[in-house]
């Protein structure tokens, strides 16, 4: 059976999603990076960086969420997740750089400001700086959006999942996403999708 090993909150979370997605049998260990959980010899060697997610699935033991939902979508979600061609399949690719590259940094830093700072501790430089960063990915996916219902063609693939990973923080942080019509549809639909509400229950249920 498939492990995978983090707290859903964190970027296992990208995680749960994609293996209610490809609806496998999979055993989730919370561990915390916080406490110390990913130090130990048995998980450093899985990640010598001690960082989580980590997957175990047989002889495969792998990190960095997005690789491992490349690798979720490509084993188990062949025809949905993984499409069958090999143009879906460079799409997939390319939107997973995308999100890591030019998505997640303006997010992530929005992220940090308002949920994981008070409102003292925020800097107004650096929430308006990463507006400004978020201008260009977000007129890329507007632009892409335009002529398809998702990045890789006309159905959901691990392509969306990867970027919606990380246009989710500009949701979390009520970021107004209403110049990019498109892509506030599409992150909607993403979200609406049964396995980011099961990925979400996972959430705060370890929340509660």
């Amino acid at each position: 059976m498939i492990t995978l090993l983090g707290k859903a909150i964190s970027r296992s979370a990208r995680c749960l999603w994609a293996l209610e997605e490809v609806g496998v049998q999979y055993e989730h260990k919370p561990l915390d990076y916080a406490t110390g959980d990913a130090k130990t010899p048995e998980f450093t060697a899985i990640n010598p960086g001690a960082k989580i997610p980590a997957l175990i699935d047989g002889d495969v033991a792998m990190f960095e969420s997005l690789a491992i939902n490349l690798y979720l979508a490509q084993t188990y979600g062949k025809g949905a997740l993984w499409p069958d061609d090999a143009a879906g399949q460079a799409q997939c690719l390319q939107w997973t750089l995308f999100s890591v590259t030019e998505a997640e940094p303006p997010g992530s830093t929005r992220l940090v400001q308002f949920i994981f700072k008070s409102k003292e501790e925020r800097s107004q430089e650096v929430i308006d700086a990463a507006a400004e960063r978020s201008k260009a990915p977000l007129n890329t996916l507007e632009t892409t959006l335009q002529s398809q219902s998702y990045l890789a063609g006309d159905s959901f693939t691990v392509a969306d999942l990867n970027v919606a990973c990380s246009v989710e923080y500009f949701v979390r942080t009520n970021f107004d996403l209403s110049p990019w019509p498109k892509v506030k549809d599409w992150i909607a639909r993403c979200m609406d999708r049964p396995a980011f509400q099961a990925m979400t229950a996972i959430k705060a249920k370890e929340a509660a």
